[in-house]
């Protein structure tokens, strides 16, 4: 049995949200693909981001 810790599964979903908007957004592959890397990175920036604010806050 696989056993994803957190961060594992924002990746996962991370990459599965962005093909899905790259897809749904733009017309062309190039435009597909630039698209869904910048909603990867900003996915996975906002997860870190969130995840200092919260260590700051606790500590």
């Amino acid at each position: 049995m696989i056993t994803l810790s957190h961060f594992s599964s924002v990746l996962l979903f991370a990459t599965f949200a962005s093909v899905v908007f790259g897809i749904t957004q733009r017309a062309t592959p190039k435009a597909m693909f630039r698209y869904g890397l910048y909603c990867w990175v900003l996915f996975v920036g906002s997860v870190i981001a969130a995840s200092w604010l919260m260590w700051f806050i606790r500590r």
